[in-house]
Order: structure tokens, then sequence, then C-alpha cells
């Protein structure tokens, strides 16, 4: 067997009988990965060493008699996350040399539960954009065409699973930045929850690794099987032990549903803020068609969906007044003067992005009020669905692009759109804090992969992930070949 490509619920079975060890996984992972992640620059920071004793010592516990939910399963981290004695970067050049001393919570699970950790997967320059490349660690090709992207700001855990680099990945995400990189790469992700699994130790190398709350950004899993999903969210959903951990625990509702038949989608595949291309609205017709044919209540209007204009609006604003929140002081005036400019009239993505970035704190407390208008709504439309299904992007994975971010373009089937508009269809789960599944449906017309999302109700995240499950079983995946 191929154990590269076994699933981490297959290899978790084969360790537990006996049928082969950490090791052997570890060492066939490590010549995988030298063999051809030359040509994709997915590993950026390997730890084979420290990769290699993990596995001795996983295969050692099991003799003991040991079990653990990932025991001996060969892994990887986006770099972003602290590992204590590798360089966490973030991608910027000043801070090439920033070792932290501890893990960060979700690396502290892993081991927890056992995995070992091969290394740590690239990532773009602060984590923004929607592809993975940086100066000091180059880029980050896509599996399935090295002149294209993997995405960002996952894109080395993508391309690292769609190569067959390690069973499982974990990444994080604010504005797509899970679920692009799977779409892009043919693999799965989840962004939970808002504040569902705690994100301590994925901080930039300049602050402190507190126990904060972060606004819009989540940490989450990584797969090559939406079953796996599941179990890595296991393992790394929680409040943190330092804050909220002290008094609660998590258990999280069954999905409402564990028959296709049964559930009841929203299909989405047009956005009045930008076109949907062809390749992807093709993908989201193929889950819809599954769904349909096995029974499910299936539709494509309602009047309980909440505005996407507006949202989006909101979304922008709160994204890029946080990004935006530590300009030094002098740029951050610039800010005011350009914004301030600005045709009272222009209500623009770009306008929109601008005026964010000179946000004051009442302009935020007014965006935030109508974020928790947003919620509201989307609470009364799980009352009648169960999830709704729309893009990621809209667009299958595109050429490498390192012009400047501000004056890109994205083609969609032939036509310009300003490059950081295909960011509303992430917003449409990540501004109200919903779960979103992205799910693999089949190839582009020019063989790239294209997925969907699967975005379900607040804290169910069980719901889209098993509705990805029954799914995965009706349309299939991908496999990079050996």
């Amino acid at each position: 067997m191929d154990w590269n490509f076994a699933t981490a619920e297959e290899v978790t079975a084969a360790l537990r009988a006996g049928e082969v060890t950490s090791v052997e996984l570890t060492e066939e992972a490590i010549a995988r990965i030298e063999r051809l992640d030359k040509a994709i620059n997915a590993i950026c920071v390997p730890d084979f060493d420290r990769a290699r004793a993990s596995a001795r010592e996983a295969d050692a516990a099991r003799a003991r008699g040991e079990d653990r939910p990932l025991l001996g399963v060969p892994v990887t981290v986006k770099e972003s996350y602290d590992i204590a004695g590798l360089p966490t970067t973030w991608g910027i050049t000043e801070h090439r040399d920033h070792v932290p001393a501890e893990d960060a919570v979700q690396v502290a699970r892993l081991r927890a539960a056992g995995a070992v950790v091969l290394g740590k997967t690239n990532v773009p320059v602060g984590l923004q954009d929607v592809q993975s490349f940086n100066e000091i660690y180059g880029t980050t090709n896509n599996p399935w065409d090295h002149t294209r992207t993997s995405g960002g700001s996952s894109g080395g855990s993508a391309a690292a699973l769609a190569a067959g680099f390690g069973s499982l990945s974990i990444g994080s995400d604010i504005a797509g930045s899970l679920r692009t990189p799977a779409h892009f790469c043919g693999v799965y992700a989840h962004k939970p929850t808002l504040g569902l699994a705690a994100p301590r130790g994925m901080v930039t190398p300049s602050a402190p690794a507190l126990p904060t709350d972060l606004d819009l950004a989540v940490v989450g899993p990584m797969a090559r099987t939406a079953r796996d999903l599941t179990l890595l969210l296991d393992v790394m959903a929680g409040p943190d032990p330092l804050t909220q951990g002290i008094a609660y625990e998590t258990r999280l509702p069954p999905a409402r549903h564990e028959r296709l038949g049964d559930f009841r989608v929203l299909v989405l595949d047009e956005h009045p803020l930008i076109p949907t291309g062809s390749a992807v609205r093709a993908g989201v017709g193929r889950v819809a068609d599954a769904l349909a044919a096995a029974g499910a209540h299936v539709a494509r209007h309602s009047p309980l969906l909440p505005d996407l204009t507006e949202g989006a609006l909101v979304y922008t604003r709160l994204l890029f007044s946080g990004a935006a929140a530590r300009l030094p002081v002098e740029v951050y005036e610039q800010m005011r003067t350009l914004a301030a400019g600005l045709d009272a009239d222009d209500h623009s993505l770009a306008s929109t992005r601008l005026r964010a970035m000179a946000f004051s704190h009442r302009d935020w407390i007014e965006a935030n009020d109508r974020r928790e208008l947003h919620r509201q709504a989307w609470r009364r439309l799980f009352t009648e669905f169960d999830a709704v299904v729309c893009p990621i992007t809209p667009t299958p994975a595109f050429p490498h692009d390192h012009t400047d971010a501000m004056g890109r373009h994205l083609d969609i089937d032939g036509v310009p759109y300003p490059y950081y508009d295909q960011l509303v269809w992430a917003g449409v789960a990540t501004m109200p804090g919903l779960p979103s599944t992205a799910v693999p449906t089949g190839p582009s017309p020019e063989g790239l992969p294209v997925g969907v999302q699967l975005i379900g109700p607040m804290f169910e995240d069980r719901t889209p992930l098993r509705l990805a499950e029954l799914l995965e079983e009706s349309i299939g995946g991908f496999r990079m070949p050996g």
C-alpha cells in the first residue's frame, strides 16, 4: 500500500493492527518529500530528525499499550504556528531569525494526540495573500500545475497534502486561507466556528503568544478526506486552557442528518459583486446535482438569505480595519487623507477597503453592530436550511503573479477584476463566524481542482462536516500520481 496517500483514518487503523509502524510511515513520508518537494516547495522548514525521534517514541508507546487519536501519524504544520526550536517568520524577512521557545496550543494538542510533525509549510508574507511566496522560503507551486499558485495563506499545507507529504495539516483562515488553498489543490479543509479552536501561538513574530480572542480569524484542520477533517477537528477544538478552558469543555452537537437525502440545502453560484467563473459554476452544479439525485431538498433562492452585498461590505470593513490597525501613525494618517478624498457615492469594494484602513473605533463598532444583525439573519436562515453551498473563489488556481497586490487583477473567463474582490465569497462565512467546509467537486476543463464550501450553522460544525463526508462518497475526490 502507498502509505503516503492513505488517509489518517486508514493509517491509524493500520498502526493499531500492527500492519505498519510509525517509523516506516515517517521514513516513507520523508523520502517522498526529499524526492518531490524541490519542485513544489511546500515544506519550508523540515524537522526530520525530531520527526524520526517522535516516530520511535510513538511506536514504543503503542508497544506499551497506549492508544491516542493520532499516535504515530505523520502531519505538517503551517509556518505561522509556533513550534519550539523552529523559526516562525510569517515570511517576513526581519523575523527570519525568530525562534519561539514554546509550542502553539494546537501544536501541543497534535503532540498530545501522538502526531509526528514532519515540518512546517510555506506561507505568503504576513499571511496576507491568496498565494504563498516570500523572500525567505520562495514560492510554493500548485502540485497539479507548477505554473500556478497553491493558494494562500495555508498554501504550503494544501500543496503538501495534495502531494502526499503527511496525512494531515493545520492552517488558519481569515479570508479563505484554509478554504482557498484546499479548493486550488483538490483537498479538504474546515474553517471552524469563530472561537471553537484556541489560536494561542499562531501569532505574528513581533507579538507575544497570549490567549487573546481573534476577530474573524480561526485555526483549523486540512486533510485529504472529509472524515479526516472531523478526526483532526476533534483534536483541535476546545477553549484555551489559560482562559475559558478553566471553566468550560467543548461538546459539539451532532450533525443534523446522517443521510444525504435528508439535508435541506440552499445552493448559490452568483454573487452581486463579482461573477462566478464557468469552471466554479460547474463545480457548484455538480454538488447540486448530487444532492438532488440523493433526494435532498435543494433550493436556489430564499428570502431568508442575508443581503450578500451588505455582508461583503461589512466583512471588508472588519477585515481591512483589523489588518491596518497596527500601521504606523504616519501611514494611518495617509489612509485617512486618502479616504477623505473619496467620492461619497463611491461604495465599491476598493473604496470600502481604503475607508476601512482609516477606521476609528466608532466606525468599527458600527460595522460590528451590522455584523450582529447579519448573524441573527443567518440564524433565521438555518431554521429552514441545514447548509449553504457556494463558491470559495470565482476561479480555479491562477498563474503565479508576484506584482504589487493592490494593482493585480483576477481573470474570470477572460475579463479582469480587482484582485481582492475575490475575497467576498470567503467572507460569506467569515464575517458572521460560521463554520465552512471546503470540498473538492471534480476537475475544471484544464484538469485543475475545483472546490466549493459548505456553510453551516454557528457551532454546528458537525453538520457541514457530515455533509462533506456524504458528498465525498457521492462525487469522490482527488489524488496526485505517485
